[in-house]
This record gives structure tokens, sequence and C-alpha cells, in this order.
């Protein structure tokens, strides 16, 4: 049997999916007909039942994923492909404490509550009062928050939390509150962020490279689907393509010793000598072109 206050998935013929909140004496009317809420409580998930008109319908349990593509919105929320990528290089988990900032309608926070459970912690920040409230009411609707603090806070005045395991920033200038992120985390804590345009990305890669930040990784996710016919396997002809850039780093600090014993072509070599002018240190030493390797190996393809 399926309890009150369960999250349900009711697919129909024409594969369409609503994700709904069974609740005592609240059926649900559609045009496929109406579902009486006692028939559906009386199922288990993976059931089939029938409505009042004689349209099957399919019963599901409530994943992650449809909680995502459920809530409501006041702003675009963070794809679930990039969720998924954002998660897994934070190490969003049991115990952990991650700072998020930006969270407007809260599709990054209710996963981050999901994976960091009872024992983690997540605080998460906006300048919004409006986009504070929409976050809660999704937790709400999606069963998860208890772990969650929400703050209507600009960051440019500091986060509400010190010493986090990990830090995501989806705000429009990142680059300006780098001090700020840097005092809120531990040593060695993860960093990362979402940012819709090149220009921007390289803005935050500028502010990065000043420190304390190592490992920069900066990506983007696609995702296409095939049609499942065992005998027409073919790629779908949409796919979920760019829907912005993902930079992830870590909290490091590494030293001029450190990067001057990296291996460098000629390409990285005139990179590094960028970077060590934007920053005001010593030049590099003189190039032997004999110390490039083979000839033609500068780097290039």
């Amino acid at each position: 049997m399926i309890p009150w206050g369960s999250l349900v998935v009711f697919v129909t013929p024409k594969g369409r999916r609503y994700t709904k909140r069974l609740t005592e004496g609240q059926d649900w009317h559609s045009n496929e007909g109406t579902l009486y809420a006692a028939g559906v409580a009386a199922l288990d998930f993976g059931r089939e039942i029938r409505t009042n008109s004689g349209t099957p319908i399919l019963v599901q349990e409530a994943t992650l994923f449809d909680r995502l593509q459920g809530i409501k919105r006041q702003t675009q929320i963070i794809y679930a492909k990039d969720i998924a990528q954002i998660c897994m290089k934070l190490g969003a988990g049991p115990g952990r404490t991650i700072i998020e900032a930006g969270c407007g309608s809260g599709g990054l926070t209710v996963a981050l509550s999901w994976f960091c459970g009872p024992t983690g912690r997540v605080v998460s920040h906006d300048a919004r009062a409006e986009f504070v409230a929409l976050a809660r009411r999704n937790l709400d609707w999606a069963g998860v928050g208890d772990n969650v603090e929400l703050h209507h806070r600009d960051i440019a005045e500091g986060f509400a939390a010190e010493g986090a395991d990990a830090l995501f920033l989806d705000v429009r200038t990142p680059w300006e509150c780098l001090e700020q992120a840097a005092r809120a985390v531990r040593p060695g804590a993860s960093f990362g962020f979402l940012l819709p345009t090149v220009d921007q990305v390289a803005r935050l890669l500028l502010g990065l490279e000043k420190g304390p930040f190592g490992n920069i990784e900066v990506c983007e996710i696609f995702i296409r689907n095939w049609k499942p016919l065992a005998d027409r396997l073919r790629p779908e002809d949409r796919m979920t393509a760019h829907t912005g850039f993902l930079v992830f780093c870590r909290h490091q600090e590494i030293s001029e010793d450190f990067m001057s014993l990296r291996p460098l072509g000629t390409r990285e070599r005139k990179q590094e000598a960028a970077r060590r002018e934007r920053l005001g240190l010593t030049p590099l030493p003189s190039y032997d072109s004999s110390d490039a390797g083979p000839e033609g190996d500068d780097g290039s393809f």
C-alpha cells in the first residue's frame, strides 16, 4: 500500500507525467478522468489503475528527478544533468556542510538536501526574499529541507556559515565574492560555479588564479537520449545540449616552486608568462627550445 502523504507520479498512455501528493480525500481530476485517492492508496508502486472513464494510468514513486521536474519556478532552475555533476564534485553526502548562494527556485537546494541527509547541512543564500520563500515552499513540497538553512542575505557581506566542506555559487559576478568564499570554507574544500557566458567564465578564471584556488576545471554537459527500440535503436531527434558552463576548483595553496616544475610547451610558456605578468611575479627563466622535446612538440595539436 502507498502511504498517505507520498509523492506519486501518474503516467498517462500519451507519456505525460504528473507528480502529485497522495492526500486522503483529494482525488486527481484530469482529461483522462478521475483517479480516486483511496484506490491509489490501496496499490503498490509500479501498478496500474484506471480512471472512472476507463483510461489506464501507471502509478510510480517520485524519484529525486521527478521532484526536481515538479517544483514551482520563478527562475530558470539548474538542469538535473548539471546538478548530478555538481553534487559529485562538491561531495554532497551525509555529514557534509555545503554552502550555496543564488538558490533561486531551489532546484539545487532540493538535491543537496536529499544527498546530505539528516546528518548533513545545507546553508543557502539569496539576495531576494521572494526566492528564499519560494525555495522553502519547494523544499517542503519535495519532502526534504529539514537540513537546510535559508538566508535572505547579500553574500557581499559574507556567508552565514564557516568551515564548510564545499561551496557553490550561482550568481552573476562570482569573482567579486571569492575572498568571502575562501573564508567560509575549511582548507581543501571544493568550489563550484555556474555561469551562462564565456566572458563571465574568463573573468572568474582571472579571479581564481590569484588564489588560494587550484585544480581548476571548466566543462559543459550534454545528454543525448536514444529511442528505446530494440529493432531500430537510434538517437532521439532532440537533445539537451548547452545549458551553462560549470567551473570547479579546490581551496588550495600552490607555491611558485610547484608551478615552475610543471612541464610546459611553447604555448603553455606564453600563457604562464602572461599569468606571471598579471600577478606581478618574477618572469620565467629564458627558454631553451631544445627542452621542448621532439621537433614540433609545442603543446599544440
